[in-house]
């Protein structure tokens, strides 16, 4: 799962780019056709975002409801997100990652 800046995962809405990287003037990476944020993999450089808790809950609750979660599960998944999100300084997408492995 890549969670954009945007914060929607991008699930295969994505075109083809080619970007200046410390290795190369021209390597190829992908970005998010919704918003056009380009992803820098080779370098480390992926999106960070940190949303809010309630911009946090709103992600977790479209990304439920995409992949057809259900009423229990999405309950222990936003109860996580909540603790995960006190937790400390965990980026969204970390924090929703690991929200779903935790079952």
């Amino acid at each position: 799962m890549i969670l954009c800046e945007c914060g929607d995962d991008i699930k295969g809405d994505t075109f083809k780019d080619y970007i200046k990287t410390s290795i190369n003037p021209s390597t190829a990476t992908i970005g998010h056709t919704k918003c056009g944020y380009i992803f820098d993999f080779l370098d480390g450089r992926r999106p960070k975002k940190y949303s809010s808790r309630k911009e946090l809950k709103i992600l977790a609750m479209q990304y439920a409801r995409k992949h057809d979660l259900d009423n229990k599960s999405i309950e222990k998944f936003l109860i996580e997100v909540d603790r995960l999100k006190s937790s400390g300084q965990l980026t969204d997408h970390e924090i929703i990652t690991k929200a779903l492995s935790n079952p």
